[in-house]
């Protein structure tokens, strides 16, 4: 197949998915939560969205990782290395651009000399990014981008050798449910020998008025990275949401200790959706598109311990906001 008939190709099999999700997340039986899957969100311009929502001054979560990166990377990996100080290889699930793991990667390149990274994002374009920044700032750094879902890469982490550090951070964890969690987990232990390592990154729970903020920024920005599915929709699919008439809303679950993201109808509305059929909305229903958990030690253990996985060290900050947890599959 051609390049040009491989991107047609994939093009098509996103709107496949794109009709799937629509048709299983909103056309669901009157009284039904509606729901769309975070995947949807991160195009090129959700992806550029949430780019800015990192640099947010409510969005406490990636400045406090970055802040743990700076100060224990090369701890983490002298601990991945291990006694016979093995060269080490780097996976990233949900990558996006990279910016953080950069830092491990400077810290791999110091103590190896060079490095293998392979970022898996469904975003081509944060991909594109991410490589030609690493290329032209951290040039010992080999980078094979891999465009897809988390489980569709998890059988290529089997090529990277060995010795392997996975990174799951940015609290990606918190947008599966527990179940979600501990399949994803399984399946990248089992595409790892025993003491392999895992680089864990969760939000710890605290005060809401801590919380929602973060997703909800005097600023607008979430707003128009949550409204910007519905644009993605309009163009990919031809469908006629009326965006204006969505509206953004963050609510924190305390019986789940998770933030939920809304999409909610400011107004009944009929909407097409060429492929899925016609969906109705009242006022004031809505479309929940993600979750955020927030984690107490004891439900983490247990996700980490169904998949297989044992907790070696963690970090955590100073006020207690944020963990990175680096593990081994047992």
């Amino acid at each position: 197949m051609t390049a040009q008939g491989a991107a047609t190709a994939h093009i098509d099999n996103e709107r496949e998915a794109l009709r799937a999700a629509v048709c299983a997340g909103l056309g669901v039986p009157e009284g039904t939560q509606k729901t769309l899957p975070p995947w949807i969100f991160y195009d090129d311009e959700g992806s550029r969205l949430f780019e800015a929502i990192t640099e947010l001054p409510e969005y406490y979560l990636t400045r406090t990782e970055r802040g743990l990166l700076l100060r224990y990377a090369d701890d983490i990996i002298t601990r991945t290395r291990g006694d016979d100080a093995a060269r080490v290889h780097l996976v990233e699930l949900g990558a996006g651009t990279a910016t953080k793991t950069q830092i491990l990667l400077a810290a791999l390149v110091r103590q190896q000399g060079s490095a293998l990274f392979m970022p898996i994002d469904v975003s081509a374009h944060a991909l594109d990014l991410c490589t030609a920044r690493l290329r032209r700032e951290l040039p010992a750094v080999e980078v094979r981008p891999f465009v897809g879902r988390h489980d569709d890469a998890v059988a290529h982490v089997r090529d990277l050798g060995p010795r392997r550090l996975v990174c799951f951070i940015g609290s990606s964890l918190g947008n599966f449910s527990d179940d979600e969690n501990v399949a994803l987990l399984r399946a990248v232990a089992s595409a790892m020998a025993p003491g392999g390592a895992l680089l864990l990154g969760a939000d710890r729970r605290k005060a809401p008025a801590r919380i929602v903020p973060a997703y909800d920024d005097a600023a607008g920005v979430t707003a128009r990275f949550n409204k910007n599915m519905l644009v993605r929709l309009n163009r990919d699919l031809r469908a006629n949401f009326d965006v204006d008439a969505f509206a953004h809303e963050a609510r924190f679950n305390d019986e789940r200790s998770r933030i939920e993201m809304h999409l909610v109808a400011t107004k009944a509305m009929r909407v097409t959706v060429p492929g899925v059929g016609t969906i109705a909305f009242r006022a004031g229903e809505s479309i929940h598109t993600e979750n955020s958990v927030k984690y107490e030690d004891a439900r983490l253990e247990r996700i980490l311990d169904a998949a297989g996985f044992a907790r070696e060290h963690s970090y955590v900050d100073d006020d207690g906001l944020f963990g990175l947890h680096l593990c081994r599959r047992r």
